[in-house]
């Protein structure tokens, strides 16, 4: 073929365009992939879809009348697709003045201008996922739906909105610290820690595109796989009793400047804690919940202490209460450390039983170091058997360890013996005294305290909490009755008789201790810091309720427990015993009414009552959140209402009503009422706060 011929000079054409065409592609790839080859894989990533998870509602958190203590509040984040094809120009122009005037009066953020301009040039924009609100409220979104241009839908009027759940408490600080909180990177807090598993839930999926800005927008409306929200927390907290505990610390606090202080309340028999306060003074001279005092603070608890070694040394037979023991003059040398009693000069030559009760720290130091001192790890041997070396091993997280040191450690000392007879070189907390005594309350049975009572889902019971027992007997009947006579004597005739009471009997024990500095030890610049305590339990003859207070570092010159923490304990008792039918033999209705000029209220319904009050210009004052029937309890000077609220599902409290109320709530609850006796109510034979099925049997007694 010649080179001039027409066929040749078109292949050679064709040959030098593809060639050219092939070095262009070549070119283009190198460009791609070397060049702007970051560029690219940026941008891939950026629109690429994945499956992300949609976080459960988080279970309820309920007291044991089925107050709701933490629930999880819906919020949402409101955005808006403005390229969506649906939404042509002519829509957007004749709508966009009408959306922003009732955006404007919804968020009161901007003016309907601001909006308008604000929609306008997000529009220009193209945005695909423009932000409208944050922290939007459900009832707000109910709202939303019905604008002008968002009523047309998800992909007609661009409207895009994701669930966020926030966790609300509805009486705010109550038990806050005991309710507690989970946050990412921060170790969990009380039963939202403890059970966060249960209340979690599992998560869902839903399938999201990354697009500009790292932001990741929902392909769909619906999500993928739904998440199966959390379970319910049903926990023993009695939000009356916890509220007039907290009041009732924070007035003792302010009053004599302490730093800090807890209480804690407990049923003797479930070890079922019905009220627990902890409360820190700040700067500013307040009291918050910052710490678990009565969980976490392990220190040297003094004189409460003292229960112990009088219970290894009767329980061993070594004494007996109405042995003689010289407490000396208040002074006594140990080794080559003298140790003092509280009161100047001595108590001289008293019984054991009057050592205890007068709190004298050399009867219990020379009782034990005179039937120990040969064999020290004998009476460790004992402590160790009652269990107060091990934890209580409480769900909440944060457990102090108690710190009974034995023979072996390299700390044990010639005086080690008798101070910690008395409650020195030992560290327990607040809750682990307690369940001591809440054990010789409980005829020697001790179990662990516990916060949650059962979890469910849905209304129906998916695992209940038995009580635990941690020690069947930590001694014998025949200790624990003269355990007990000592411990009803300290309040009769020792050092708490300031909580002495004419209509039922405290048993427990003060305690006053030094608190010491790990670096300057129970001295700092010639000052002591004190702790000051009070436990026992109540009423003495049928133990109901056992309670510890501990106030510490209070800064007014007044450090004894009985008069620092003797009075929280004896304002919880007696309003618990006030309003705690069943602990009452009978009602006294003759000595009550003697008692004040005010006449005595039954239980009922809020507004009768309120009628009543006011046409008999009898003075009351409301004393809890709102509900529809009240208990009272009548005062000298005042009736105090306590609002309490009748939950579907669960059994109401109808101790203290009249027949026609009592019948009028069970049986519009869907209960089968069973009547004993005449009066008023006294007892019913499902406690109040439980579930409870449609035609269950319910028995009232009355009297």
């Amino acid at each position: 073929m010649k080179q001039s011929d027409p066929i040749f000079k078109r292949s050679v054409a064709i040959f030098g365009f593809l060639a050219v065409f092939a070095c262009a592609i070549v070119f283009k790839i190198f460009q791609i992939q070397v060049l702007e080859g970051s560029k690219w894989r940026e941008k891939a990533k950026s629109q690429s879809a994945a499956y992300k998870n949609i976080d459960a509602v988080r279970g309820n958190i309920y007291a044991d009348d089925g107050s709701l203590l933490a629930t999880s509040v819906p919020i949402y984040e409101v955005r808006m697709d403005l390229k969506t094809e649906a939404l042509t120009d002519e829509i957007f122009e004749a709508n966009v003045d009408s959306l922003a005037e009732s955006l404007s009066v919804l968020f009161e953020d901007r003016t309907p201008f601001e909006w308008t301009i604000r929609l306008t040039e997000a529009r220009e924009r193209g945005d695909r996922y423009h932000l409208i609100q944050r922290k939007v409220r459900y009832n707000e979104l109910k709202s939303l739906r019905n604008f002008p241009i968002f009523n047309r839908g998800r992909y007609k009027g661009g409207l895009i909105y994701l669930q966020q759940n926030k966790r609300e408490k509805p009486f705010k600080l109550l038990a806050a610290r005991t309710i507690g909180y989970t946050r990412e990177g921060i170790k969990p807090v009380g039963l939202e820690g403890a059970y966060n598993k249960e209340l979690s839930g599992v998560s869902g999926k839903r399938l999201m595109q990354k697009i500009a800005g790292g932001v990741w927008m929902p392909l769909n409306d619906e999500n993928e796989i739904e998440p199966i929200d959390g379970a319910d927390l049903y926990t023993t907290i009695d939000i009356n009793i916890q509220d007039v505990a907290e009041k009732a610390l924070e007035r003792q606090l302010a009053m004599h400047q302490a730093d800090h202080g807890c209480v804690v309340l407990m049923e003797v028999e479930t070890g079922e804690v019905k009220a627990i306060a902890n409360l820190s003074r700040t700067k500013k001279g307040e009291y918050y919940e910052i710490y678990n005092y009565a969980v976490g603070e392990s220190t040297e608890p003094g004189s409460t202490f003292k229960l112990a070694s009088y219970m290894a040394a009767i329980e061993d037979g070594y004494i007996h209460l109405t042995d003689s023991i010289d407490t000396e003059k208040g002074k006594f040398k140990f080794y080559d450390t003298y140790m003092y009693d509280s009161h100047e000069g001595g108590f001289g030559k008293i019984s054991v039983q009057r050592a205890f009760e007068v709190s004298s720290n050399i009867a219990v130091a020379k009782i034990i170091n005179e039937n120990y001192g040969k064999n020290p790890q004998a009476f460790i041997d004992h402590l160790y058997k009652i269990g107060l070396n091990t934890p209580l091993g409480l769900e909440i997280y944060g457990e102090g360890s108690p710190q009974i040191k034995s023979t072996t450690s390299k700390s044990w000392s010639g005086i080690t013996l008798p101070w910690m007879s008395h409650g020195y070189e030992v560290a327990m907390t607040p809750l682990q005294i307690l369940t001591l005594y809440n054990a010789v309350g409980n005829n020697g049975r001790m179990v662990k305290p516990r916060f949650v009572r059962e979890v469910g889902r849905m209304g129906k019971v998916q695992k209940e909490f038995e009580p635990s027992v941690l020690n069947p007997k930590i001694c014998s009947d025949r200790t624990l009755t003269k355990l007990k006579a000592m411990l009803e004597g300290v309040v009769e005739n020792g050092t708490a008789r300031n909580l002495k009471n004419a209509h039922f009997k405290i048993a427990g024990k003060t305690g006053t201790a030094q608190i010491a500095n790990a670096k300057y030890g129970y001295k700092y610049k010639s000052k002591v810091s004190y702790q000051a305590s009070f436990v026992g339990y109540f009423p003495a003859e049928k133990p109901k309720y056992s309670c510890i207070v501990v106030v510490n570092a209070p800064s007014r010159n007044v450090y004894y427990g009985n008069l620092v923490a003797g009075p929280i304990f004896k304002e919880i008792a007696d309003k618990v015993y006030a309003t705690s039918i069943d602990i009452h033999d009978e009602i006294q209705s003759v000595d009550i009414a003697g008692r004040t000029k005010i006449p005595v209220s039954k239980n009922s319904y809020t507004k009768d009552l309120e009628t009543v009050f006011n046409s008999l210009n009898i003075p009351y004052e409301f004393r809890s959140a709102d509900g529809t029937w009240a208990r009272t309890i009548t005062q000298e000077k005042v009736v105090e209402v306590y609002r309490q609220k009748v939950l579907p599902g669960m059994v109401p409290d109808v101790k203290g009503m009249n027949i026609q109320d009592a019948l009028f709530i069970l049986e519009n609850h869907g209960l089968q009422v069973e009547i004993q006796g005449s009066g008023m109510v006294k007892k019913q034979s499902i406690k109040a706060g439980q579930k409870f099925n449609q035609g269950q049997h319910i028995r009232i007694e009355l009297s």
